[in-house]
């Protein structure tokens, strides 16, 4: 294969977000975390305590998201949420930017913003992910297009301490012509973007979009260090079975095809 297992499921950031996700379905997850040997479970901020308790020795990080989905918490409420979770164990924080700002083009308020839940969370020891909601940006905004406004937030990001850049939340879901709402999450063309407009000291996260193996290789192909996702068992599965088979490498898939 042309990673090691090790390499694709230290790059999951298992996904325990769901709205209607109960107690014990995060207990199970959790556990599968676990058994899949990932890099770390992402959780809603009241189960982190829970979280931290049912990993302990696993070797598996707790995340948790701040100003989750859509970033219009005042950023007081991001800073104390933070410490919170903070103290209650969490080793990462994927924070939502304030969007409304960032479109207003209010850059000094985006920077503070995320500042403020970078230097919180830099206190105790824990790393900040912060999430753009690309599928709310394709018209782009401020004046600017929308890949130079994701370069724009790449660039904020990096100034306020931010130790990733993450393409979605999973639930950054947009009314369609026909009255529905979809998404795309994460797509190549996002990724390749946001590696190319941060510096190697910040990292990048794909969430959204991502459902198989193939997917997630993608990721690690155009320079991602971490995935959000929920289909971790199978991803892993397959490749175990790909492996015992002696396969080499990826089918060729892609990525940005919605679902978390």
């Amino acid at each position: 294969m042309k990673y090691s297992y090790s390499e694709l499921a230290k790059m999951i950031d298992h996904s325990l977000l769901h709205p209607t996700m109960t107690d014990a379905d995060l207990e199970a997850g959790c556990k599968l975390a676990a058994q899949y040997q990932v890099a770390s479970v992402c959780i809603k901020p009241y189960a982190v305590k829970q979280a931290v308790e049912w990993l302990s020795g696993s070797g598996v990080l707790v995340g948790c998201v701040i100003g989750f989905p859509h970033g219009n918490s005042a950023t007081e409420s991001k800073r104390y949420e933070t410490e919170l979770a903070c103290k209650d164990g969490a080793n990462e924080i994927d924070m939502v930017v304030n969007l409304g700002k960032a479109l207003g083009g209010d850059w000094d308020y985006v920077e503070a913003d995320v500042k403020a839940v970078c230097d919180e969370a830099h206190k105790h020891g824990a790393k900040v992910k912060v999430i753009f909601e690309n599928d709310y940006l394709m018209n782009g905004g401020a004046g600017l297009s929308s890949d130079d406004f994701k370069r724009r937030l790449c660039e904020i990001c990096e100034l306020a301490g931010a130790d990733w850049v993450k393409t979605s939340t999973g639930y950054g879901f947009v009314k369609q012509a026909d009255g529905s709402y979809n998404y795309k999450g994460a797509t190549e063309h996002d990724l390749a973007l946001m590696r190319a407009s941060c510096s190697p000291k910040v990292q990048v996260k794909a969430a959204g979009g991502v459902r198989d193996l193939d997917g997630l290789i993608k990721v690690r192909d155009l320079g991602g260090s971490r995935c959000g996702a929920t289909a971790t068992a199978a991803m892993m599965d397959d490749y175990r079975k790909r492996e015992a088979a002696g396969e080499d490498g990826a089918g060729g898939g892609k990525i940005g095809a919605g679902g978390y």
